[in-house]
């Protein structure tokens, strides 16, 4: 999303970019270049497929090992292909932007003296953190580190960048705090949404029992468990209550066994592959969307609700609180009594929940627009090239 997104609006502004990228491939407006890097990709084909063609290749034999001992090790492979291209095609661009690749290839482009600049959303110490609290037991814990094992090289490769990009104050106290990197390097540009798409269709009736929720992975860190516990709690007092869920849950994980053992398949829709106009329509439809997170480094699920202007109930979840502020009603995270109060408050309350939808709309259109968050990116890569 951020690629799609940050691209288009660079595009906009009348600026010529090109998406350097790994499998899976971004889906990117008309006028956006993309070249594509492939790789192994052994999280969506089977270690079984691998062919001794495929093992020719050196980064391909590193991908292949590191997934047979649980590791992720794409990040550095796909930086080392990222530098051989960009280093054979340098002087047709003007500055390059990782997204959060921290790898030694991108080290490398920046030592060569290109001018290089990167985002970091938050640092992945924080996603470890919550899956190690919530898996109780001790060779899953020992699985959970080996494939986080590339933080290392994050925080190494983090400390000696010149010039970073977060999306948040929290974010960047996070960063700061866990890859050691000086605060005077991080820059602050929040994340934007297309508020063209996120709009409010008021021809669109309200279901009053419905709530939706978005949430990109089915991990701890999402709250789905709070999320599923505050719903459980809210159906005693609103049995004919119904949660949208735009999410894919893995087969058989932590996420069905709660839906399972809360007796609440039946009052759960789940949606996988929707458009963002069908989101924004699901929105409309909803009569509150709730962003449950334990921890967020900026939140955009909660921005696009805003921007849709759909009453939001939010956990206070790392940069949520920032990110959200007047727009939504904000809740402790990890608290599933307080996420059900406080949905039961919105649903039964007319004035509250249209006060919260004006409140977020308008912080929406006057923070988070697109326009606005690319042009101080654009006045970044000035900076960063006028530096080198």
């Amino acid at each position: 999303m951020y690629l799609r997104y940050l691209s288009q609006a660079l595009v906009a502004l009348g600026h010529e970019v090109t998406v350097i990228s790994g499998p899976p491939y971004p889906q990117l407006v008309e006028g956006v270049a993309l070249v594509k890097l492939p790789s192994l990709d052994l999280y969506a084909r089977p270690l079984s497929s691998v062919t001794f063609a495929d093992l020719k290749d050196r980064l391909g034999r590193r991908e292949w090992i590191s997934k047979l001992t649980g590791g992720f090790v794409e990040p550095w492979t796909f930086a080392e292909r990222a530098r051989e291209w960009l280093l054979r095609h340098a002087s047709e661009f003007d500055v390059i932007h990782d997204n959060q690749t921290l790898a030694d290839g991108i080290l490398d482009l920046q030592r060569a003296g290109l001018p290089v600049i990167t985002t970091i959303h938050h640092p992945i110490t924080r996603d470890l953190r919550v899956a190690l609290a919530s898996e109780p037991r001790w060779w899953w814990r020992l699985l959970i580190r080996r494939w986080h094992s590339f933080l290392g090289m994050q925080a190494s490769v983090a400390r000696q960048l010149s010039h970073i990009v977060t999306v948040s104050r929290l974010s960047a106290t996070d960063i700061a705090t866990d890859f050691g990197v000086m605060p005077a390097v991080l820059k602050v540009i929040p994340n934007g949404v297309d508020t063209a798409l996120f709009r409010p269709l008021p021809e669109v009736a309200r279901q009053s029992n419905q709530i939706i929720a978005t949430a990109s992975a089915d991990a701890p860190l999402k709250g789905l468990s709070t999320l599923l516990h505050a719903v459980g709690k809210l159906t005693q007092k609103r049995p004919e209550l119904r949660l949208v869920l735009i999410a894919r849950p893995k087969p058989g994980g932590d996420t069905e066994r709660v839906i399972d053992a809360l007796g609440l398949a039946e009052r759960i829709q789940f949606v996988g592959g929707a458009t963002h106009e069908e989101i924004n329509q699901l929105y409309a439809e909803s009569a509150a969307a709730v962003v449950p997170s334990l921890y967020e480094g900026f939140g955009l699920p909660a921005v696009e609700a805003m921007s849709a202007g759909i009453p939001l109930i939010s956990s206070d979840g790392g940069a949520l609180a920032e990110v959200v502020g007047e727009g939504g009603l904000l809740v402790p995270a990890g608290d599933s009594e307080a996420l059900a109060a406080g949905l039961q408050r919105v649903l039964s309350d007319a004035d509250l929940a249209r006060e919260l939808s004006n409140r977020g709309l308008r912080r929406a259109r006057q923070q988070f627009c697109w326009s606005v968050c690319a042009q101080q990116m654009v006045d970044e890569y000035r900076a960063c090239i006028s530096r080198c």
